[in-house]
């Protein structure tokens, strides 16, 4: 790497803990402070912080691949996650959550169930997911980061002990970013988070823009035209995904037969099933719904949550398609021609393009700017998990009566504990896809149906989330001690089945699991009290089968108006996927030269802007706090 390269990561590194540093002496005000900024961060700021911490170097790694591989079809790919849970939030959930003037998503919890024994239950497990969630992404951060690093750095960091190799030399750098990203993450919580996830988005998005002006300067039309195939760019699909590589690049067709998406309608049919309960269960309990809470104003939360949708995926996907641009121009020969490419090779696309084929200076920012995706996305699980460990389970069971300053400490704690518990699961990922998988289709796949059936069903209760999110949570954790133990079984037995089978696939056996513990433990014990019913109906304002609650509300005087925007909620949440999906196939189309496409997707965008102008933004701007 030359010096200069090396200079702009260290000038970077340094400022980021310097601001965040600086900030941090307004975190010691308090719980409140620490994690939610003490709700005085304005929505820009927190639609970038948010945004900036979607931009994350795993999983940019894995859409660089992706989209290398399988071509425009990739972007549904995401659907997986679900990204269409910021389409839903921003129409009516930011709303919904941040009536609850509360701390936490566990916190929140208590709002709907009550402080009783079902409550508390149901308080208590999702505290426990929002910790196994963040251990799981920090566990994803450390793959991907240790790999990309190690394809980037020259230095060797290889710990030997004589003949035994203690770190190698990928689990060394990973744990020295992991260790600095803690550093300001604790000194400083939401504020040290916000601010330098701010600077960090500024830096992803100069390094998107000199990407995507570097491929076009070295890459002509003419090399891609002859390269890509034209099923490269058709986002329409049959049944089945046929290879459609040909030639020397045939190889990669073989990668297509064995990842798992072979299926494709069925793979799609199941991204369909669980994008939109997924969605309208709404955010995990991480970072996503502590930048909700952080907000002002329930107005501003729906700001933030549109703005981070319009900030996101437009430069990401700029600096993808770039870097996929170049990539198939310099490596895919070389890489067709070892007659075997495995999704190894995929992961490797991001960090080979920046080693070989980016010039210096550019390479010195691009790098910046993907350690800055990995340190902003990774700071704030950092800052999320502990929240859940402190005010939802210490601070509630254990010492209810301490110090802010105390508090603030045993924070700093329940940090270092996250991070840690992360870090040695990541030792035992088998690759960024592997746990991407997991994490996507198996943990939030247990998250699903309690979560869903919080919001829409009023006899749903505490009892019915705590069973439900513990079968989900048991069958997602089966399934990944299945999948790490997998060479353990007999080829054809059942165990060998579930374990080699696609996670996507085994969605709706997890969400099975977790409807009947919903229901089982709802139909078997009281419904939650009245009251509680009625304050939250009263507060937050939901649709679906509320009927009951809302007939004791209005029989009681209330002035409370029943939420029959049912229809027009999913008519803007079905404009605002198309939306997004607009602003991501726009970068692609255009970084591949094909004007025609990339006009189409830009009259998609500019219309479905001006539809969410009139149906969603006109509303918000009429909200009352």
């Amino acid at each position: 790497m030359n010096s200069i390269d090396v200079l702009i990561i260290a000038l970077y590194i340094i400022l980021t803990l310097s601001i965040g540093v600086w900030v941090s002496r307004k975190a010691s005000r308090g719980l409140d402070g620490y994690f939610l900024g003490g709700n005085s961060i304005k929505w820009y700021y927190l639609g970038l912080s948010n945004g900036s911490g979607m931009f994350d170097v795993s999983g940019t790694a894995w859409m660089v691949g992706i989209l290398f591989l399988y071509g425009v079809k990739s972007f549904m790919f995401m659907w997986m996650w679900p990204i269409w849970n910021q389409i839903f939030v921003m129409v009516f959930l930011a709303a919904w959550i941040r009536r609850s003037n509360i701390m936490t998503g566990s916190e929140w919890i208590l709002t709907r169930f009550g402080d009783d024994r079902a409550g508390r239950a149901s308080h208590l497990i999702v505290a426990v997911f929002a910790v196994v969630a963040a251990v799981g992404f920090i566990a994803y951060f450390f793959e991907g980061v240790g790999k990309f690093m190690t394809i980037i750095l020259p230095w060797d960091l290889s710990w030997t002990a004589g003949s035994t190799l203690l770190l190698t030399s990928e689990q060394t750098y990973a744990l020295l970013i992991i260790l600095l990203t803690t550093i300001y993450t604790i000194k400083g919580g939401m504020y040290s988070v916000v601010a330098t996830e701010v600077l960090q988005y500024l830096i992803m998005v100069l390094a998107g823009i000199l990407i995507a002006v570097y491929a076009f300067i070295t890459v002509s039309d003419a090399e891609i035209s002859a390269l890509i195939p034209a099923e490269w760019k058709n986002i329409f699909f049959g049944n089945e995904l046929e290879g459609f590589w040909d030639g020397k690049f045939a190889t990669f067709n073989e990668l297509i037969d064995t990842q798992g998406y072979k299926m494709f309608g069925a793979f799609i049919g199941m991204t369909l099933l669980k994008g939109f309960f997924a969605s309208v269960a709404g955010p995990t309990p991480s970072y996503d719904m502590q930048r909700i809470l952080s907000t002002r104003t329930v107005k501003d939360a729906a700001y933030m949550s549109g703005f981070t949708n319009l900030v996101l995926f437009i430069p990401r996907y700029l600096l993808i398609a770039g870097i996929v641009v170049i990539g198939l121009v310099y490596l895919a020969p070389s890489m067709a021609a070892t007659g075997s490419v495995t999704s190894n090779d995929l992961e490797m696309v991001l960090p080979r393009v920046i080693n070989n084929h980016v010039p210096v200076g550019i390479k010195g920012l691009l790098l910046a700017g993907l350690l800055a995706a990995f340190m902003s996305t990774f700071s704030a699980f950092v800052n999320s998990g502990p929240a859940y460990i402190v005010n939802d389970i210490y601070k509630k069971y254990f010492k209810p009566r301490a110090s802010d300053k105390h508090y603030i400490k045993a924070s700093h704690i329940a940090s270092f504990f996250v991070v840690t518990l992360g870090v040695i699961m990541g030792f035992f990922a088998e690759s960024i896809n592997s746990i991407t998988l997991w994490i996507t289709s198996a943990l939030y796949g247990g998250y699903v149906a309690a979560n869903f059936l919080k919001w829409v069903w009023w006899r749903f209760n505490g009892w019915g989330y705590f069973w439900g999110m513990l079968a989900g949570l048991i069958v997602a954790t089966l399934q990944f001690l299945l999948d790490h133990n997998k060479h353990n079984f007999t080829e054809g037995s059942f165990p060998y089945e579930i374990a080699n089978a696609p996670a996507i696939y085994l969605f709706p056996v997890i969400f099975s699991f977790s409807i009947l513990g919903c229901l089982l433990g709802t139909l078997l014990t009281p419904a939650t009290n009245d009251e509680v019913l009625k304050k939250f109906y009263a507060n937050v304002r939901p649709w679906g089968w509320w009927k009951p609650v809302y007939r004791q509300l209005k029989e009681g005087g209330s002035p409370v108006e029943e939420n029959k925007g049912f229809g027009m909620d999913m008519l803007n949440c079905t404009i605002g996927i198309v939306w997004q999906s607009s602003m991501i196939l726009l970068p692609v189309f255009f970084m591949v030269r094909d004007y025609p496409r990339a006009l189409l997707w830009f009259t998609v965008f500019a219309v479905t802007s001006a539809i969410l102008k009139f149906t969603w933004l006109d509303k918000v701007r009429k909200y009352k706090d």
